[in-house]
């Protein structure tokens, strides 16, 4: 559901968003068309009101006007010799002052942004278009916001949820509100706190505009790091097991990975054929999977940037659409997918057999189906409980599983599922049996529920289940017995 809303979008900013140049050399530079893309991919992440270094915020065009900690104000309309920007972004050398740690601005953006402000630096930007969110200034809500993501902090102690320009910090148990972390992004993709839960990784971005990965102090309540990404929201986020990277996936058909402290990109794969959704690092942080809309999980190899392998089968019709969620076994490499087929997978992640055509081998378990499209899944992390959830038709699903962390898949099993049922013997049969009924059982399915459901997460220790989607509600649930436990709207509506 998420990346239709952003294909809808998309159809209608890109209508708005224009190009990065003018169309014509004798027409007028349009700030919003031309000059603002400019400094959204280059200055913003640093420039913002989550984040002003320097004092400085461009995202206000007042303040943009203005400039910052210098006395010099940073753009004087007419006139691009008085105004403080231009120099700081103008290289001396091969070296410019801004933006700082990156290479410098083009010739060609640089003689752009000198041409709109010696044309009189004016303002086109629409109304409904301009930045007016920030920590003073919070989003209200009419309407409950779609949520299409959720994570617990590895303490239990807090519920972070998704909102419209911001993440809403909650008490775990849904008692209230702990902070709001406001920012430039006005759709929140997914969230996921780092493994020690000092920070929060952030994917989303402006639709059709700007994609954008934010990573935020949890204890602060601060924008550590604003990267833009892309000219679209961007998908899945997942850190590596030490905290180091954060990987997401792009509308441009890639997977990339950015440095956590510096924001550097340090990964980059291509071999995707359409959007990656989900992503999500092996136990040791040296393999990454990621699926997508085009019906397969990729494994990449991290230090090379280099894909591997398809993890699913790539025997034409042998999956049944998009993949679009993803999560790993809290200590082995085996994989959990959802997706449009409605029914939850466990699959290896390294390959242990030739690959032959028509093969499935990775696949190590079906689980019980949903009805509609999987859109989360979750894995505990005591590795005892699996839980789903899908919407259909404006209704959502959810069930949850437990599966026998201790038990262990027959080496021969490959074998013994292609074999015909005729040609099983007795010893075959019971493996199998053990197999599939032994392995995972259903422990509870809540089917009906008014919303479909887009985002999952299971507590720490696994004793709850958080689910939410399309109506905004946050709905808890015990895992032992599937008993809703708690339901409630993150935000405060304005009538």
């Amino acid at each position: 559901m998420k990346f239709l809303i952003a294909i809808t979008a998309f159809s209608h900013f890109a209508l708005q968003a224009g190009h990065c140049a003018p169309e014509k050399t004798n027409s007028q530079v349009s700030y919003y068309k031309d000059v603002r893309p400019v400094f959204q991919a280059n200055c913003q992440g640093c420039h913002q009101p989550s984040k002003a270094k320097g004092k400085y915020i461009m995202t206000d065009f007042a303040k943009l006007l203005a400039g910052g900690e210098s006395d010099d104000p940073a753009i004087v309309a007419g006139k691009p010799a008085e105004s403080y920007l231009l120099e700081l972004i103008t290289p001396v050398d091969g070296k410019a002052e801004m933006p700082k740690k990156k290479d410098p601005l083009h010739e060609t953006e640089i003689a752009l942004v000198k041409r709109w402000i010696s044309e009189g630096a004016k303002d086109d930007t629409p109304e409904g278009a301009k930045e007016r969110y920030s920590a003073e200034n919070p989003p209200e809500y009419i309407l409950p916001p779609v949520i299409t993501s959720l994570d617990y902090s590895p303490d239990g102690t807090l519920l972070a949820i998704p909102g419209f320009h911001e993440v809403i910090l909650y008490k775990a148990d849904g008692s209230g509100m702990v902070a709001r972390l406001v920012g430039l992004s006005e759709r929140i993709e997914s969230i996921a706190f780092s493994p020690d839960g000092k920070k929060l990784a952030v994917t989303g971005g402006l639709p059709a505009r700007m994609g954008e990965v934010q990573i935020w102090d949890v204890e602060k309540h601060n924008l550590i790091l604003s990267v833009p990404v892309t000219f679209d929201t961007v998908f899945g986020g997942s850190w590596s097991p030490d905290g180091k990277m954060v990987a997401f996936g792009c509308t441009d058909n890639t997977v990339r990975a950015i440095n956590a402290e510096t924001g550097k990109q340090v990964l980059f794969m291509g071999s995707h054929n359409d959007w990656p959704i989900d992503t999500v690092f092996s136990t040791k942080g040296d393999y990454l999977v990621s699926v997508g809309r085009d019906m397969s999980a990729k494994l990449t190899k991290v230090d090379e940037q280099r894909f591997i392998d398809n993890i699913t089968s790539i025997t034409p019709k042998a999956l049944k659409g998009g993949i679009l969620s993803v999560t790993r076994h809290p200590s082995r490499d085996e994989v959990l997918f959802g997706g449009a087929d409605g029914i939850p997978k466990i699959y290896r992640m390294q390959r242990v057999k030739k690959r032959e055509i028509g093969d499935d081998s990775n696949q190590l378990w079906n689980l019980p189906p949903l009805k509609g499209r999987i859109f989360a899944v979750d894995w505990s992390l005591d590795g005892k409980l699996i839980a789903a959830g899908s919407s259909l038709d404006g209704k959502g699903a959810v069930h949850i599983y437990g599966i026998n962390p201790e038990y262990k898949v027959p080496g021969d099993i490959d074998g013994i599922i292609k074999k015909p049922v005729q040609n099983r013997n007795d010893g075959e049969r019971k493996k199998l049996s053990d197999y599939f009924n032994n392995g995972i059982k259903t422990l509870a399915k809540i089917d009906l529920i008014n919303s479909g459901i887009y985002a999952m997460a299971f507590t720490p220790n696994g004793a709850r289940l958080a689910a939410a989607g399309s109506d905004g509600h946050i709905r808890i649930y015990g895992t032992a017995n599937g008993n809703q436990v708690a339901d409630f709207i993150p935000v405060a509506l304005k009538p």
